[in-house]
């Protein structure tokens, strides 16, 4: 096989995060920030808010595996609630609002984010050699920014993030969209991920050989997502690609 690409999911693959978007302490933040927008609201209220309007976007959607617009969210938000105070606010800053929103609450969910041992020298090494790319849910308002956080910023092209196509892996348009910006036939590259049916099975329904990194996040169980090679720490994928490259 020859291997031109490889590309990567991010969270539980590249980096180990913890999130906590259901802790009291978020929406006491979120809506701490709201009030000085002039938007003032009980933390129950934003919770209720947040979850809700996640429910109608995904539902009105219509896709299988629908994604959701965490931006999206706080637009409506703002826009159903916004006061005088608020819509006096700077041009320039009114406009950023949602989407500083939704970096606060990303910021105040998140317990955890590092890179597994190994992940940048494995990068490193890949990097002169293979074209590297993204594809994970998510939402790229907090996908770009951690991926800088971690120390990862500038390897991978393109970065798919399905927050921004309405649709989760393991829907294969996801990979369809990498491959085509990567210009890459699915039989030269190799998918890397820790969900043996979003990223296994998604991957593999476009042609693409995977490697299953067995982290303790996602789903390690799916009869119809074998995956081709499995590895058990980050830096045994330099002998998956290797062995991809010796059949």
């Amino acid at each position: 096989m020859i291997v031109k690409g490889i590309v990567f999911d991010i969270n539980g693959t590249l980096s180990d995060i913890h999130t906590n978007e259901w802790h009291d302490d978020v929406y006491r933040v979120v809506g701490n920030l709201l009030s000085y927008q002039g938007i003032v609201l009980d933390p129950s209220v934003v919770k209720d808010l947040y979850f809700r309007i996640m429910k109608e976007q995904r539902a009105a959607i219509g896709e299988h595996h629908p994604e959701f617009d965490a931006i999206g969210i706080f637009r409506e938000i703002v826009t159903q609630h916004a006061t005088d105070f608020t819509r006096d606010l700077p041009a320039g800053k009114f406009e950023q609002l949602p989407r500083f929103l939704a970096e606060a609450y990303r910021a105040a969910s998140r317990f955890r984010l590092q890179l597994y041992p190994g992940v940048k020298d494995t990068i490193r090494q890949l990097h002169p050699n293979y074209h590297l790319a993204v594809v994970t849910d998510g939402q790229t308002a907090y996908a770009i920014p951690e991926l800088n956080a971690v120390g990862l910023s500038g390897y991978f092209d393109p970065i798919i993030v399905s927050g921004d196509f309405g649709y989760r892996k393991p829907d294969e348009r996801l990979f369809t969209a990498a491959l085509s910006a990567m210009k890459l036939p699915s039989e030269e590259v190799v998918f890397v991920g820790n969900d043996r049916f979003r990223d296994v099975h998604g991957a593999q329904k476009v042609g693409m050989k995977t490697v299953f990194f067995k982290s303790h996040h996602g789903t390690h169980e799916k009869e119809e997502a074998t995956p081709d090679y499995i590895i058990y720490a980050f830096p045994e994928l330099l002998n998956a690609v290797r062995f991809f490259e010796e059949q």
